[in-house]
């Protein structure tokens, strides 16, 4: 007979239950992304804890006990439904002075928050919100080396000057019409203003920065770069400029986009031996005996030139002298789209007279 006293049989929802069950008194990360939490009610959260990722969640409020996280160095609530009347608690969370690293991106505020008790902060993230003023700035600590504020509707630089340490800065996508307030970044490196209404260049002397993002905007002209000479990259695509110039100084650019211009020539760039990329497509170049002659001191280390949708890749057969001697003597590949039987004909037509002719040459059809 069967002992009644004997534990019922170990169910499979049992064995679930304690396979859920962790220690988590040292654990210090803890990744809760896309967990779809409304609150973390039911989430334990061990004093251990250095990093918290909240990422893709419903949380409308901040869990009190995150302000007991003494050793917390980066907290994460990107991607939730906090506005600004939930983040004001932040302000308070006295513990939390040594954290470094704070994302808010892709939430519902309409003001930057106040961080002023985060003095060792270095990455600060507000991105994709409602932020209509940068007014709050000037209370985040001046050891900020990463600042991201882009997808808002921010019109004017201001109370940033005093991030002296700042490495990275990412306006874009916003409401600016003016480039200002950047003479005290002597550190910056990279420059993201992107998808605004800036109409001219000032960067106020930054000779350290290595990569600048100005597409879509209302620039006309690329005058206001020349002081700039550690540049690698530099991103100036669909805005409104008609001559290449400024350009003979940055000695150090790698890549180099000026595509969905004005351009009907290619000029100022003969010095740049260090060039690997350049996008010149979607322009009004008419000669390629002109793209051949700029980037004539770049062989070397030009591996990719795009010129599609522009006149000079219209070609005929006749035009294959001007062909080879862009092509003469170094590698690189042109980019193109084919606009007729013609064309395509004329293409397969020079592939075979180069590799004939000059079998060191590769052009991809």
């Amino acid at each position: 007979m069967q002992n009644q006293t004997e534990p019922p049989p170990e169910t499979n929802s049992d064995k679930d239950d304690q396979a859920m069950e962790f220690d988590l008194s040292s654990t210090t990360a803890l990744d809760l992304t896309s967990f779809q939490l409304h609150d973390l009610d039911s989430v334990e959260l061990p004093s251990s804890l250095t990093e918290l990722d909240l990422t893709a969640n419903r949380l409308s409020k901040l869990d009190p006990r995150i302000a007991n996280l003494i050793n917390l160095r980066k907290l994460s609530f990107q991607q939730n439904l906090i506005d600004d009347a939930a983040i004001e608690s932040i302000s308070s969370w006295d513990s939390l002075s040594g954290l470094e690293e704070l994302v808010l991106r892709d939430n519902k505020l309409m003001k930057v928050p106040d961080v002023s008790l985060f003095k060792k902060l270095l990455v600060f993230d507000v991105s994709f919100n409602e932020i209509t003023s940068l007014h709050g700035m000037s209370k985040v600590s001046s050891t900020l080396k990463e600042l991201y504020v882009s997808k808002n509707e921010v019109t004017k630089m201001e109370e940033i000057d005093h991030l002296h340490e700042l490495q990275i800065l990412e306006l874009g996508s916003n409401r600016l019409r003016v480039m200002e307030n950047l003479q005290n970044f002597t550190k910056l490196e990279e420059l993201w203003l992107g998808r605004n209404r800036i109409k001219a260049i000032n960067l106020c002397g930054l000779k350290y920065i290595k990569k600048i993002s100005l597409q879509s905007n209302r620039l006309t002209s690329m005058i206001g770069l020349e002081e700039c000479v550690a540049l690698e990259e530099l991103y100036l695509s669909h805005n409104g400029i008609s001559k290449m110039e400024g350009l003979s100084t940055l000695v150090n650019l790698r890549v180099l986009d000026v595509s969905s211009n004005k351009l009907t020539s290619v000029n100022d760039i003969q010095n740049l031996t260090r060039l690997e990329d350049l996008w010149l497509n979607d322009n009004q170049i008419e000669s390629l005996e002109i793209v051949a002659e700029a980037v004539s001191g770049s062989r070397e280390k030009l591996t990719t030139v795009y010129l599609e949708n522009n006149p000079c890749v219209c070609l005929q057969l006749e035009d294959l002298k001007s062909l080879e001697l862009l092509f003469f003597n170094f590698f690189f590949f042109i980019f193109v789209i084919p606009n007729s039987l013609l064309w395509l004909m004329s293409k397969a037509f020079l592939f075979l007279y180069l590799v004939l002719c000059h079998t060191w040459t590769i052009i991809p059809l």
